[in-house]
């Protein structure tokens, strides 16, 4: 592929590390449940696409999740792709030995930076989940691995409204005094815009959080998640969480919509000269596989661009 071409710009990293949430964050969202081995192969393509780093499942309670009720059946189906990181979301303590007992080295806990979508996902006070993540990340660290610790509703909220910087970076603060090896700043509803990420992610390395344990989540309600993206890679931010074919949203608050798509940011960082290791046909190839496993075209403009000239 020729286009885009390559134009560096000034101040960026010179590679990017895609954190690919399209297997857990993405199906999770769905109406009706995708058949585990569909998902399994759907893992496999993105690996085989060049994605390093892709989120597989969450072990949650079923009740809460039924579309990620198979994690067991999944899990043992992925995890001998070599090279590739398999993270996996934990909820609590039950859910970090169900990981653990599949052989899961590297794990996530879901914070909120509000006290109203701790109450809506996790049917607790902001504090009372922060105290119940404690335990688990100890855990998990005492076990050799490594933790992830997701913050929800950074840039806003749907029954808040806008949320403090100083009550972000003070989840944050928490999470990384209680061993998380990385955070990754979510934009829930896909309300924030590139000044509010710079001023998240300085106040963030005032506060002595450092910018190489970040990692940003965005959502393209508006339309800004690559803008956002793009902010943040010129703070030093190298970590990117995206979903293949623009996948997911999130069951618990109505408002948000799909992910940034992968394609899409993969577009974007080729045309900046940011590597990233993922070749964009078979990338896009998996996410026009998954859509049509789905009964729907994908969300994402590069997929559908580049779709469309190939037919």
């Amino acid at each position: 592929m020729t286009l885009p071409m390559t134009v560096p710009a000034p101040g960026l990293p010179a590679r990017v590390r895609i954190h690919e949430v399209g297997a857990r964050d993405g199906l999770q969202n769905e109406k009706s449940t995708v058949p585990t081995e569909v998902k399994a192969e759907f893992v496999r393509r993105l690996a085989e696409a060049g994605l390093t780093t892709i989120e597989a499942t969450s072990f949650v309670h079923p009740k809460w999740v039924p579309q990620l009720a198979d994690a067991e059946q999944l899990f043992p189906l992925v995890s001998g792709l070599e090279g590739v990181e398999l993270p996996v979301l934990v909820p609590n303590d039950r859910g970090l030995d169900r990981a653990l007992a599949l052989g899961a080295w590297r794990v996530a806990v879901f914070a909120s930076a509000t006290e109203s979508f701790a109450k809506a996902n996790l049917n607790r006070t902001l504090d009372e989940s922060l105290a119940v993540f404690e335990p688990v990340v100890r855990r998990a660290k005492g076990e050799g691995v490594h933790v992830r610790g997701y913050v929800s509703m950074c840039f806003g909220d749907p029954w808040e409204g806008a949320v403090p910087l100083p009550q972000v970076v003070r989840v944050c603060k928490a999470l990384v005094a209680m061993g998380c090896d990385e955070l990754s700043l979510g934009d829930t509803i896909g309300v924030a815009t590139p000044g509010h990420v710079r001023a998240l992610l300085s106040l963030l390395n005032e506060e002595g959080v450092p910018t190489d344990v970040v990692g940003v989540h965005f959502h393209d309600t508006y339309g800004q998640a690559l803008a956002n993206t793009y902010a943040a890679l010129q703070h030093g931010v190298t970590t990117v969480d995206a979903s293949a074919g623009g996948l997911g949203g999130c069951p618990y608050a109505k408002s948000a919509t799909g992910n940034l798509a992968t394609e899409d940011l993969v577009w974007m960082l080729r045309g900046l000269g940011i590597d990233t290791g993922v070749d964009l046909g078979l990338l896009v190839a998996t996410s026009d596989w998954m859509a049509g496993q789905l009964g729907r075209p994908s969300p994402s403009r590069t997929v559908r661009a580049l779709s469309h000239k190939e037919q």
